[in-house]
């Protein structure tokens, strides 16, 4: 009797998890549905109606937010040399600014400081690690190593697309970085302090984000360190969490004419980041592309 009521529990308890898995499954699309919606009035503003904007072209393959659809709208304007990258900052590789670049081909570079992080990654991408098209490197990035670091790695001068995301040090990286001129930077940034207000935190290379308002640059100190640099602001994502620059000799008649960070300027909207919806978990290295 009591080996019968053992299997009546388990049976329940079996039925009982699928149905919560069932309401899982409908509660991430109806968040993804929201989200959409929600992503849908904020562009129906008609400022965003000019056709150099770059927010419309938002979506999500392995980014975290909408940051593929912008880079590949970029990179279609401006055009790529040898199709190559460099990130630093991309957890465990599954969901960064450069993982749908790797993808499609393209060969680049991963800097990551979680030794776990990095053990995960060596072990997820080892078919790309093998053939020579991702070079991963264990490291904290600060404005002393940057430089050197590149020259580690063997990054031609002229990468097409560079992402920094390392929740505080990241201007103080950026404005270091000379030895590579990448074609195309993603840049995380403080929404908090919308324009004018040029903020930066104070360099500290043990520094390590506490969940407060202290870490990396308000977009405003960026656009004017990426045009002491050589580059425009073109875009910001709808988040509110990265920017988006083109070296300026490609920039010209490609986008929107503006200057002023204020014209491309997206406030804290993290909420709406769990609404870009991963399908499905991330794999690689079971399929190939094909010509």
């Amino acid at each position: 009797m009591a080996g019968g009521d053992g299997d009546e529990w388990r049976r329940q308890f079996d039925l009982l998890a699928k149905r919560v898995q069932q309401l899982q499954r409908i509660g991430t699309q109806q968040l993804y549905l929201m989200g959409e919606a929600t992503r849908e009035r904020i562009l129906a503003d008609p400022r965003y109606d000019d056709p150099l904007r770059l927010e419309r072209h938002g979506a999500k393959v392995y980014s975290q937010n909408e940051e593929d659809g912008i880079v590949t709208e970029i990179l279609r304007r401006i055009g790529v040399t040898d199709r190559t990258f460099w990130e630093f900052g991309v957890q465990d590789g599954t969901e960064n600014n450069t993982l749908y670049r790797l993808v499609d081909g393209w060969r680049g570079a991963w800097i990551e400081g979680s030794p776990a992080d990095v053990t995960k990654i060596r072990e997820r991408f080892a078919p790309a690690i093998t053939d020579g098209r991702l070079n991963v490197r264990e490291a904290l990035v600060d404005r002393d190593n940057v430089n050197v670091l590149a020259a580690e790695l063997g990054l031609p001068r002229e990468l097409d697309l560079l992402s920094i995301d390392i929740d505080g040090n990241d201007f103080h990286v950026w404005e270091a970085l000379d030895v590579v001129t990448p074609r195309a930077v993603v840049i995380e940034y403080n929404p908090k302090l919308p324009p004018p207000t040029r903020w930066v935190m104070h360099y500290d290379p043990r520094h390590a984000w506490d969940g407060s308002d202290q870490y990396g640059a308000s977009l405003a100190a960026l656009a004017a360190l990426g045009a002491r640099k050589g580059y425009r602001l073109v875009a910001c994502n709808i988040t509110g969490s990265n920017a988006f620059f083109v070296r300026q000799d490609l920039a010209g008649g490609k986008f929107p004419a503006a200057t002023d960070p204020a014209y491309y300027y997206q406030p804290h909207r993290a909420w709406l980041t769990p609404t870009f919806w991963n399908v499905s978990p991330v794999g690689f290295g079971k399929g190939g592309l094909v010509s």
